[in-house]
C-alpha cells in the first residue's frame, strides 16, 4: 500500500514537471506525499525523522505532540492524569497571536489547555515568546489540536505591526474559549480584544484611546512590571459587544501605527490584517 502511493505521488510529480527525464528523489516524493496527506494544515512541512514533529509556522513557531508523557515528568507537571498526551505550541515570536490560535484549536478539538507561559523573549526584542501545552486523553486530539492553531496563526499575525523602534499588536474574538479565559481571565463565549504596544508608552496611549472610543469593560491593564516578563509593552484586554470591541480596537490601531511610525519606517502587517 505505501509503495502504491508512493508511486502515484511520483508519477503526479512528473506530471507537474511536464518532463520526463527530471529524476524525483525519494525525499521529494515523500515531500509531496505529506502535501497530499494534510491539506489542511498550512504550515512549513518539512521531513525531519521525528514522531513528535507536526509542523513550523509563523513566529518561529514548532507544533508538537508527546503521545504518552513521562509519568515523573507528567506528575511534575501537575496536569490532570486523564491527560496522557499533550500537544505543544511553543514560540520565540508573539504571545497573543498563538494564544488567539490556540483558543480556535480548543473550540475545534477535544482537548484543554494546560498551561500557558510567557517568556520574555522575541528573539531579543520588546516583547514574549509563548508556551502553550494541551491536554488530551488520546494523542490525534493532541495532534489535531496543533494542527489547528498551526494553521491559524497566519490570521492572527495579521494584525501585528513592527519596525526597528517596536511593535503593535491587536486580537479580536467574537467568542472567546479557554485560551483566552486561561491566559486573560476573557469571559467565555464573550467578545473579547487584545491591545499590546512596544515601547510601552506607545501601548499607553493606545489603551487610552481604544477605551475612549468605545462602550468596553477593561478585564486588565498590564505593564513591565505588572504582569508581564520586564517586556517593554504595555498590554489590555476587554470584553464587552462585538461591534464596540472593534471599534475599540481600530481606534486603538489608529494612532499606534501614527506614532510607531514617527521611530522608523512604516509599521507592515506580519500577513494580512483581519480585524
Amino acid at each position: 500500500m505505501e509503495q502504491d502511493i508512493m508511486q502515484k505521488v511520483m508519477d503526479e510529480v512528473m506530471k507537474r514537471l511536464g518532463s520526463g527525464s527530471t529524476v524525483v528523489t525519494p525525499e521529494k516524493a515523500t515531500q509531496e506525499k505529506e502535501k497530499c496527506e494534510t491539506p489542511n494544515v498550512s504550515v512549513q512541512k518539512s521531513v525531519v525523522g521525528v514522531t513528535e514533529y507536526v509542523g513550523i509556522s509563523e513566529g518561529d513557531t514548532i507544533g508538537l505532540v508527546v503521545a504518552n508523557v513521562e509519568p515523573m515528568l507528567h506528575e511534575k507537571l501537575g496536569i490532570d492524569k486523564k491527560f496522557r498526551s499533550v500537544g505543544i505550541f511553543s514560540g520565540r515570536t508573539g504571545a497573543g497571536p498563538q494564544i488567539m490560535a490556540a483558543d480556535e484549536a480548543v473550540k475545534a478539538t477535544n482537548t484543554e489547555i494546560v498551561s500557558i507561559e510567557l517568556p520574555r523573549d522575541t528573539k531579543g526584542g520588546a516583547g514574549h515568546g509563548s508556551l502553550i501545552i494541551f491536554g488530551a486523553e488520546d494523542v490525534s486530539d493532541a495532534r489535531r489540536a496543533i494542527e489547528v492553531a498551526l494553521k491559524d496563526l497566519r490570521r492572527t499575525f495579521g494584525d501585528v505591526y513592527a519596525n526597528d523602534a517596536g511593535h503593535l499588536e491587536f486580537q479580536y474574538t467574537a467568542r472567546a474559549s479557554y485560551a483566552c479565559n486561561k491566559a486573560f481571565n476573557a469571559p467565555v463565549g464573550r467578545a473579547f480584544g487584545l491591545i499590546v504596544g512596544a515601547p510601552a508608552g506607545i501601548g499607553f496611549v493606545m489603551s487610552d484611546a481604544a477605551l475612549k472610543a468605545a462602550e468596553v469593560d477593561l478585564i486588565d491593564y498590564l505593564s513591565p512590571t505588572k504582569g508581564l516578563s520586564l517586556t517593554n509593552e504595555v498590554v489590555i484586554t476587554f470584553t464587552g459587544d462585538s461591534g464596540a470591541v472593534r471599534q475599540a480596537l481600530i481606534a486603538a490601531r489608529t494612532i499606534g501605527k501614527k506614532l510607531l511610525g514617527a521611530m522608523g519606517a512604516e509599521p507592515k502587517s506580519a500577513t494580512t490584517p483581519y480585524i
